[in-house]
């Protein structure tokens, strides 16, 4: 993929779709091959193909990224100014679907978003990776958090699968929309690349800073349909617990790492905003395929 093709669908469905299952196969435990040497070929092949993507995303942020370099006080307060004003935040389709969608439009809406979903515990698992003792504390931290503290029905990831399952979803690759694989995609990407350690801070930061608002709206909107507690479970804990996750991510991980070397604040930033810009993306492709009244998704 050029940078060129970014801007065609078509191209854009077709390199996100062979992503996604590349990645599905590249993080689930595998066994010993004889033909290891043609898969670590495919892997390379791959892996071109992501890194010309998130070179190509970073491209769209670097110019706004840099607005964040100063001290660690400044790019605290700039990475917080970005619920605010960062791309996609207060869209209008959350407000929608908390007051109007039909349960039929719900149901689509969060196929989607599971779909999407790329394991914000494995990604905190790529991430803390050599990090400074401070910032490895916090991303363990958020890790317990995330693996419900032990207990396996309390774990996040499996009550975003109890949802799934209870509300009868089918997400696949091939039904969802290259957006959202995108947004999984860079999330995995920046990850599972120590190049992209930086941006991978940034970007999960920037999740728990940005989505409590919208996971609120969701699960309000579950609720007006009549939907159960154990489908909205994952969506209720989110909208409270993200709070006091992103204040200590600011703490104990953003701080730190830019107090001790302000040039990565470039890249935490560029991370932020490629997640954002991501998320922004998702948000206009879903107000159009829930054909939302254009007056109010602008």
């Amino acid at each position: 993929m050029s940078a060129d093709d970014i801007t065609d669908p078509a191209a854009q469905r077709l390199l996100h779709r062979r992503l996604a299952r590349f990645n599905a196969a590249r993080l689930k435990p595998g066994t010993p091959s004889p033909q290891w040497r043609e898969d670590l070929a495919r892997e390379h092949e791959h892996r071109l193909l992501e890194g010309d993507f998130l070179e190509s995303l970073r491209s769209q942020v670097q110019v706004a990224a840099s607005a964040a370099a100063g001290n660690a006080d400044h790019f605290a307060s700039w990475f917080e100014t970005l619920e605010r004003t960062g791309p996609g935040q207060h869209h209008p389709l959350f407000d929608w679907l908390a007051e109007e969608a039909t349960l039929a439009q719900m149901r689509w809406f969060l196929t989607q978003e599971a779909a999407g979903e790329a394991g914000f515990e494995d990604l905190l698992a790529f991430t803390q990776v050599k990090l400074p003792p401070q910032p490895k504390l916090e991303c363990a931290r958020n890790f317990w958090d995330e693996m419900g503290h032990g207990k396996q029905g309390a774990m996040h990831g499996q009550m975003l699968e109890q949802m799934v399952r209870e509300l009868d979803l089918h997400p696949a690759i091939d039904t969802t929309a290259w957006e959202s694989l995108a947004l999984a995609n860079t999330m995995v990407g920046l990850a599972a690349s120590r190049r992209y350690a930086y941006h991978a801070v940034g970007a999960l930061g920037v999740i728990e800073l940005t989505a409590p608002g919208r996971v609120k709206k969701v699960a309000a909107g579950m609720r007006r349909l009549g939907l159960s507690g154990r489908a909205r479970a994952y969506f209720d804990l989110h909208a409270a617990l993200d709070v006091s996750h992103a204040r200590a991510w600011l703490r104990e991980v953003i701080r730190p790492l830019v107090a001790e070397d302000p040039a990565c604040g470039q890249f935490i930033a560029e991370g932020a905003l490629m997640r954002l810009a991501c998320g922004a993306r998702c948000f206009a492709r879903y107000a159009a395929e829930l054909q939302i009244e254009e007056a109010a998704a602008c």
